[in-house]
């Protein structure tokens, strides 16, 4: 950066010029500091003319410092170019300020001097002076001290040299610099090039810069800044006689004593009490006619700091005492000239008050000085503080009273111009009430400083003020009105992660926030008209996929939650249950809102378990809810629920809703670890327990609890090592009792009810029991195995709470147990089962008598897939005494009828797979017979006798069960529910056929060979091999005429074993077709869907085979069929059904017709 030639500088210029003339016969290069008034007036008037002032250094403006600070600069280089014989055929070129610099004339330090002192620019001077190494600091102001010695001594000469001299403990103001291309960086780097050629310059300029750092011996005192002001304001202390000027003085002494002896780091003043010395300068400068501004308050500011901060002048040569001596002196001298007591003790000035707290400080801080070594220093030491507590003394005068009005004053100036430490005023602005005395003042400082606020800490105590207003006793409308937008503005305002705290804070102090109490009505209609058009626009909106739809509907939810914590989540509530797919995006907010959370209420962990566990046994065994204190979230939802009942679809979004809240997730972009906004032992604590204890007022059914508490389970939360499952948090042994009490009841589920009964138990139910059961049984399990002593109370209270239960449920807490119990079972089980002794016993229950055995068997084989296995390898049976089969096939067809209409799917499914071991190990013999031919097919049924074994069975068992003696055991849900479980198998046989003969794709020419035909019984063995569907009926016979040659005749047969099975399926698949046609027309109504969707599902199939395989049904055998089957559907009593199986089956038309 070079500074450019413009009309103000070439009118400087000319008044130096002239200046210099007026000098004649001399010049500005040899001026006497006496000649500097005569000479003076030119340039001074230029310069007040430029910065268009009267009176230069009366509160210039930014423009005119900026000036004044370029003059200081080129003068000073053009004096420091003299000195070091600058080159000007270089310096035109590297020096920034040649233009201006060079028309100047020749100049000594006399005339920089007296400029400094006429233009009042000791600030400017001190500035560039921190610029500079401290070595050159002390050079220079060597030279300001000896031309202030020099006649004649004025007042004004010793004025500069305090102002400079605390000017330079200020330090840099920042903000008043321009960076590296700012005056001062350019000035610094100027003198250093100059220094630095004054080592190649002529003897006779070096003798002229004889003040050059690199001649002064590194160890002189000279190099001691504080060591040169002290002892050059002791040479001239007879020369000062003004009082105040004695008084800034010794201030100005005792402050650079205390930052540079007596503090090794920063002393963080509070606000409050900033501000009341503040209100207290600014009081008494009022006296003096002075008008409290901004800068007056920077500038009180800068001295507060300067005078607590640790000085970067650290004195090398000086001691504490030496340095203490000199200051005590020069008041006992000034204390004896009289100069100390002139003041006005009841109308103390500022710098009498600026020493009170000078000498307050230091006296504070000597006390905790070290003692010194020898006695004589702590005498001397003793002697100082006793002259400072007898300065102290005379200066005594009443204490100044800040008034609230002058410190809310000083608050909103400060504020309002963002001077140092604002935010912390701000902080304080929002906290003292004292401040808001003025309503008026203190509002429109709020309104236009809004950013000033945007701290969590601020805003927190803003919040308080503006609730304490709302819940006074004379409330203003207006004014809270305006506060409140005010307050939700910045909140707004603020980022995510910050208004997560503010929201934490507002729920400490309110879950209802501003609207806690009573407040006008008008400000409440405000409030709901925010909260419903903020709803709407995130309904409407739908939140679309794009984040900023998503920040803007957080931001939106947030600003309301806010002011009303409590009715932001009622509506998130609402929205989420009753708005089609508005559970998602509600969800989505509120997992980016952890601030709603609120505090929770945590016991010491050790205690918690053992406190947990003790209260709720004493609920269960009392009867009463296991209720606890909830969030607020939960409290919203259960007013919500209670209020208006839920239909299916709403108890669906319902779930999936709090299903999202539990998941942890990552709340705040940049935030490590994830959270749940809703933990599960909240939702299980507040939405399970009590609808699942016997004495519960349920808001909802039973089943939507239990899904509750199922995806709570599934909820993958990282808990610490240390940590114990959050389940413990939930009682989980009264809980495992509850849902084991309801699994008993469920076994009963076809029973007639008595009157009065609320609960109805469906098997969907009863599967989600299982399922939960076992899962909250292996949670607890694992941490009863972690630490088995801790738990022997509560686990020996669980099983006895199990004896009046069926036997059956406790195999569901098997991992609970461990290997604390046996397993106890019917007696009856142990007669057809070879367990060991160790882990088994027998019970006597009057229900399992004699020949109940397998009956207990079949139960066993249900409930687990773990006990199935064991029941299976375990069973008693001699499958070489054919007696014996018999008597087994024909009991567990008995066991069979009994136990099926009781099982839920996976029960059934658990039961078919051990019938399949069964029929295939050959343990368990079902003779098959061809009730629904005429004929004896010549078919290889062997690879399919499993599945028509199977289905066999299964018509036995229904046959039985339809019978007279069973007909009247299940109501018609049960005879629905057994149609399901039939429908459940065909379907599991028809994938297993469909599995041994795959439908070639589309497009398929061939089918590849596969392994030669299975030997019989092998159900489980890969289907043989496929036929090309061109190899037709007609090759068939050509390949049957040839027969008689014994070579092709042997090929014929090959060919005939390696052909697809296709007529065999299909003959498979009618005799499916007949059993579920005779099972629908035998059941009581005959109208189950299940059942006829079965058949249309073997229908479908059966057509496919056909149209894939056209050479396995003859156009008569086709024919036949559909004859065949369209008879066995005239037996059903459903027309609409009946219809549309006779139209199924009239497409079963063989392509080879």
């Amino acid at each position: 950066m070079t500074l450019v030639m413009n009309r103000d500088m070439a009118v400087l210029q000319g008044a130096f010029i002239l200046a210099d003339k007026l000098c004649l016969p001399s010049s500005l290069s040899s001026l006497q500091k006496s000649d500097w008034g005569r000479v003076a007036h030119p340039v001074l008037e230029a310069l007040k003319d430029i910065c268009r002032q009267e009176e230069l250094g009366a509160h210039p403006t930014t423009t005119n410092v900026s000036w004044l600070k370029k003059v200081v600069c080129v003068v000073w280089l053009k004096l420091l170019a003299r000195e070091a014989g600058e080159d000007v055929e270089t310096s035109w070129k590297e020096n920034p300020f040649f233009a201006f610099q060079n028309g100047l004339p020749e100049v000594n330090h006399v005339v920089l001097l007296e400029l400094l002192k006429s233009i009042d620019a000791a600030q400017t001077f001190a500035n560039f002076l921190l610029y500079l190494p401290e070595a050159q600091i002390c050079a220079e102001l060597a030279r300001l001290v000896e031309h202030m010695k020099s006649s004649p001594i004025r007042e004004d000469d010793v004025r500069l040299l305090m102002e400079v001299w605390w000017e330079l403990w200020k330090g840099r103001d920042e903000k008043m610099m321009g960076g590296e291309d700012g005056l001062e960086t350019m000035f610094a780097r100027q003198f250093a090039h100059l220094s630095s050629n004054s080592s190649r310059v002529s003897p006779q300029a070096a003798k002229r810069l004889k003040l050059d750092p690199s001649d002064l011996p590194t160890s002189s005192p000279t190099t001691d800044v504080l060591y040169i002001l002290l002892h050059a304001l002791k040479d001239i202390k007879d020369h000062l006689s003004s009082t105040d000027l004695c008084l800034q003085a010794l201030s100005i002494c005792l402050d650079a004593f205390y930052t540079d002896f007596l503090i090794s780091e920063a002393v963080i003043l509070p606000s409050k009490e900033k501000l009341h010395i503040l209100s207290k300068v600014i009081s008494i400068r009022e006296r003096n006619d002075e008008k409290p501004s901004p800068e007056l308050i920077r500038e009180t500011l800068s001295d507060l700091h300067a005078s607590h901060t640790p000085s970067q002048f650290q004195s090398s040569r000086m001691k504490l005492g030496e340095a203490l001596k000199i200051i005590t002196g020069l008041a006992q001298f000034w204390q004896s000239s009289g100069l100390l007591t002139a003041c006005d003790k009841t109308n103390p000035s500022f710098p009498a008050f600026k020493l009170v707290q000078s000498v307050q400080r230091v006296l504070a801080a000597l006390q905790k000085v070290e003692v010194p070594e020898t006695l004589i220093e702590n005498e001397d030491l003793e002697t100082e503080k006793s002259i400072l507590r007898g300065l102290l003394e005379s200066l005594a005068f009443p204490s100044i009273e800040s008034t609230p009005e002058v410190n809310a004053r000083v608050t909103a100036i400060i504020i309002s111009h963002h001077l140092d430490d604002y935010q912390n005023f701000a902080l304080l602005f929002a906290s003292e009430e004292s401040l808001a005395v003025c309503d008026e003042h203190w509002m429109v400082c709020l309104e236009k400083n809004q950013a000033a606020f945007q701290q969590c800490d601020t805003l927190i105590k803003l919040t308080s003020a503006l609730m304490s207003k709302l819940h006074s006793k004379s409330v203003n409308e207006s004014q809270c009105r305006k506060l409140m937008k005010v307050v939700a503005d910045i909140f707004t305002s603020l980022s995510l992660k910050d208004k997560n705290k503010v929201l934490t804070a507002m729920m400490r102090l309110s879950n209802r926030g501003f609207f806690g109490c009573s407040i006008p009505s008008a400000v409440n209609d405000r409030f709901e008209q925010e909260l419903n058009m903020a709803f709407n626009c995130i309904v409407q909106g739908g939140g679309g996929v794009a984040q900023s739809n998503l920040n803007t509907a957080v931001s939106l939810v947030a600003r309301v939650a806010f002011q009303n914590p409590e009715a932001a989540l009622r509506a998130c509530c609402h929205s989420a249950v009753f708005n089609k797919h508005g559970f998602a995006l509600i969800a989505k907010i509120l997992q980016q809102l952890p601030g709603l959370i609120g505090p929770g209420e945590r016991k010491d962990e050790a205690q918690s378990d053992e406190e947990d566990r003790q209260e709720a046994m004493e609920t269960v065994d009392e009867g009463k809810d296991a209720v606890r204190g909830g969030s607020v979230l939960c409290s919203c939802l259960q007013e919500m629920i209670k209020n208006k009942p839920l239909s299916a679809s709403e108890k669906e979004q319902l779930l999936k809703y709090l299903g999202l809240l539990m998941m942890p997730v990552v709340a705040v972009e940049g935030e490590e670890g994830k959270q749940s906004f809703l933990p599960p032992q909240e939702v299980v604590n507040m939405f399970v327990l009590p609808n699942l204890s016997s004495a519960g007022q349920s808001c909802f059914d039973i089943e939507l609890s239990l899904q509750l508490l199922h995806t709570a389970l599934s909820v993958d939360i990282q808990e610490a090592d240390s940590s114990s499952h959050w389940v413990l948090h939930c009682s989980p042994f009264p809980l495992l009792y509850v849902l084991a009490e309801l699994d008993s009841q469920t076994l009963r589920c076809w029973e007639k009810l008595p009157e009065g009964t609320v609960h109805h138990w469906s098997m969907e139910t009863k599967e989600l029991l299982a399922v939960v059961l076992t899962t909250l049984g292996n949670v607890v399990g694992t941490e009863v195995a972690a630490a088995p002593s801790s738990w022997s109370r509560p686990l020996f209270w669980l099983y006895n709470k199990m004896e009046g239960l069926d036997w059956t449920v406790r195999f569901h807490l098997k991992p609970v147990w461990g290997k604390h119990f046996k397993n106890e079972v019917p007696s009856s089980l142990l007669t057809v089962c070879d367990l060991p002794e160790q882990e088994w016993s027998g019970l006597d229950l009057p229900q399992y008598g004699h020949g109940t055995g397998l009956l207990a068997w079949m139960e066993c084989c249900s409930i687990s897939d773990s006990l199935q296995s064991t029941m299976l390898s375990h069973l008693s049976l001699d499958q070489r005494r054919l007696d014996h089969v018999r008597m087994f096939s024909k009991g567990l067809l008995v066991a069979l009828t009994q136990t099926l209409p009781w099982c839920s799917v996976s029960q059934w499914g658990r039961l078919l797979r051990v019938l399949r071991e069964l029929i295939t190990s050959g343990r368990l013999h079902v003779p098959f017979s061809l009730e629904y031919v005429d004929y004896l097919p010549l078919l290889d049924l062997r690879r399919f006798s499993s599945e028509l074994r199977l289905s066999v069975l299964l018509l036995r068992v229904l046959q039985l069960l339809c019978g007279s003696s069973c007909s009247d055991w299940l109501s018609v849900d049960g005879w629905a529910h057994v149609g399901r479980l039939y429908a459940y198998a065909v379907r599991e046989m028809i994938n297993t056929i469909r599995a041994k003969l795959p439908l070639p794709s589309s497009g398929a020419l061939t089918v590849p060979a596969s392994p030669k035909t299975p030997a019989p019984g092998d159900s489980n063995t890969p289907c043989s091999s496929t036929k090309s569907p061109k190899l037709s009926r007609d090759s068939e016979k050509g390949l049957t005429q040839e027969e008689h040659s014994p070579l092709k005749s042997k090929d014929s047969q090959m060919i005939k074993e390696e052909t697809i099975p296709s007529q065999e399926v299909l003959f498979v698949l009618s005799q499916l077709f007949c059993h579920v046609q005779h099972i629908q027309v035998m059941m009581p109504g005959g109208q189950y869907e299940p059942l006829f969707l079965s058949s249309l599902e073997i229908l479908s199939h059966y057509e496919a085979i056909m149209a894939a395989f056209p050479d396995s049904s003859s156009a008569l055998e086709s024919d036949n069929t559909r004859h065949f089957f369209s008879t066995i559907t005239d037996n059903l009593d459903n027309q609409e059904m009946k219809a549309v199986l006779q139209q199924k089956i009239a497409q079963l038309v063989s392509s080879a017709a």
